[in-house]
């Protein structure tokens, strides 16, 4: 599992300008299965995604395809997680 963090960058102001196409970026990682969690960084830093059931050099694609991403709207960091325990109902993300 992956953890993306989407931190704003100096180039924020921008943000609007790219919102809709994010949007869109977003809603695909989740009609494709890969994202399973995405929400805002508080106070206003930027979002973060749970991404599961991709590879990392799959994911790395993904994410420079954010258009936040491309046009330096916010810096991205991808951490991995090898979870080795979880509620019941998060299971499905040992395997």
């Amino acid at each position: 599992m992956f953890i993306v963090l989407l931190r704003f960058s100096d180039n924020k102001a921008l943000a609007p300008q790219y919102m809709e196409g994010h949007k869109r970026w977003l809603q695909q990682g989740f009609d494709d299965g890969v994202f399973l969690v995405s929400g805002g960084l508080r106070p206003d830093g930027g979002g973060a995604i749970l991404a599961h059931g991709v590879t990392l050099p799959a994911l790395r694609q993904r994410v420079r395809d954010d258009p936040f991403v491309a046009q330096g709207v916010v810096d991205a960091d991808i951490v991995e997680v090898a979870a080795s325990k979880a509620d019941e109902r998060l299971a499905f993300l040992l395997s």
